[in-house]
């Protein structure tokens, strides 16, 4: 039995078909992940410009126009001057110091007077020392006493031996003659052998003896001149001691070793002083100098041999700096000035006077008035208000010499541009300032 096997057809092919192309359907989450990509950006950015919105503006602040103060930067001559006070003193001033401790007996002047050099100002007494005196006094004598009985017993042995040496001689020639005479007799057959060689031998003993003494004279000789030599160096040394204790108990007798004016006379009748204790001054009555008090900012600036300038009751004198102490305390300096071309007649020691100091020579350049906020930024930085006056915004600046008046620019700013002078308190760690009521 033969069985027909069906043939495909075209449209059993086109319905295969249909089935292999059959369109796949994605899942809900897949589908809204556009969505959600695009919500999470717009998140990130909304937070992103909130934080920025929040840090600009907590680094800017809001001020009424009325409580800040402004100024123009603008070209002009630079003076470069610094305007110092200074107190009056003299010029010379010799201090006066107990040379030894003891009791005020005496007071010969009062404080203030004018002395001259060599015046007798004060007495002291200091028993101790007076002991101390006469002890060297009785070394010395005591000394000097037993020198003088030594040279004379080396003066004395001195003498015994030249005698012995001249006895020494005497007997040396003596013999010598003796010698001669009994040669000759031996010869003429008078004398025997025996007789002229005890003769020689005695000869021959003197001599080494007068020899021996010789050198035994030389040698104490030397030996005293040494001891006379020690002796008088000794002696000389207790002297000059004895005159040094001597000149330290003058030294109870106070004296003006220059003539001036006596100031800060702490000396009273029966107080008693220390060695070296300070009893007051002379001060010169007729020069004087002026010690200023200057910024340390200027330390760097400020050498000897400047120039400066004192205006006093309508008159201008010349001062010149003249000593320098580098010590900074309470953020100033000293330096003593000196009149070069005569001085004020009417001021007085302690009078604080108002000078200016050159620092150099006056020059063109961009110019800032002086102000407070200088001491704020350290003249780092300052805020440069804008054109349109309703903000200022924080701005780094390079910024020069400087007076009492105004500060030298050097870089940052423009002819034109204002900034904020006014003190930068509550501002420092602001970039901006917007400025209203202005």
């Amino acid at each position: 039995m033969i069985t027909s096997v069906p043939q495909p057809t075209s449209a059993g092919t086109s319905s295969r078909g249909a089935g292999m192309d059959r369109k796949i359907e994605l899942p809900q989450w897949r589908k809204r992940l556009p969505l959600i990509a695009g919500a999470a950006g717009a998140v990130v950015v909304g937070a992103l410009a909130i934080f920025m919105f929040a840090g600009s503006a907590a680094r800017t602040v809001k001020i009424e126009g009325t409580t800040v103060t402004m100024a123009e930067a603008v070209n002009g001559a630079f003076e470069d001057f610094v305007p110092i006070r200074g107190r009056v003193t003299p010029l010379k001033t010799v201090y006066l110091d107990a040379m030894e401790g003891g009791r005020v007996e005496k007071l010969y002047v009062e404080d203030g007077a004018e002395v001259k050099a060599g015046d007798v100002l004060v007495d002291l007494s200091n028993t101790q020392l007076q002991l101390e005196v006469l002890a060297r006094e009785t070394d010395v004598a005591q000394q000097t006493n037993n020198a003088r009985t030594l040279e004379l017993s080396l003066t004395q042995s001195r003498l015994d031996h030249r005698r012995d040496l001249v006895e020494a001689e005497y007997q040396v020639k003596r013999l010598g003659q003796n010698l001669e005479r009994k040669r000759k007799l031996f010869a003429g057959g008078n004398a025997s052998a025996s007789d002229l060689e005890s003769t020689e031998d005695e000869y021959a003993y003197q001599k080494q003896k007068r020899d021996l003494l010789i050198e035994s004279l030389k040698n104490t000789e030397r030996m005293q001149e040494t001891q006379l030599g020690q002796i008088k160096e000794t002696t000389s040394r207790l002297e000059q001691n004895l005159e040094l204790f001597r000149h330290n108990l003058d030294g109870l007798k106070v004296l003006a070793p220059v003539s001036g004016k006596l100031t800060a006379l702490s000396a009273e009748i029966g107080q008693s002083l220390g060695k070296g204790e300070r009893l007051g001054q002379i001060d010169d009555p007729n020069h004087r100098k002026i010690a200023a008090d200057i910024d340390e900012f200027y330390l760097t600036r400020v050498v000897a041999g400047q120039n400066a300038t004192l205006s006093w009751n309508g008159k201008d004198y010349e001062l010149q700096i003249a000593k320098i102490y580098p010590q900074v305390r309470d953020g100033h300096f000293t330096a003593d000035l000196v009149f070069t071309n005569g001085e004020p007649e009417d001021v007085r020691r302690g009078q604080t006077l108002q000078m200016k100091l050159t620092l150099g020579n006056s020059a063109e350049a961009l110019l800032i008035p002086d102000g407070a906020f200088f001491q704020d930024t350290g003249g780092s930085w300052l805020f440069v208000v804008a054109s349109d006056g309703h903000s200022a915004v924080r701005r780094n600046v390079r910024l020069g010499r400087r007076n009492s008046r105004f500060i030298e620019v050097l870089d940052g700013l423009k002819p034109g541009e204002k900034i904020v002078t006014s003190p930068y308190t509550g501002f420092l760690d602001k970039d901006r300032l917007d400025i209203t009521g202005s």
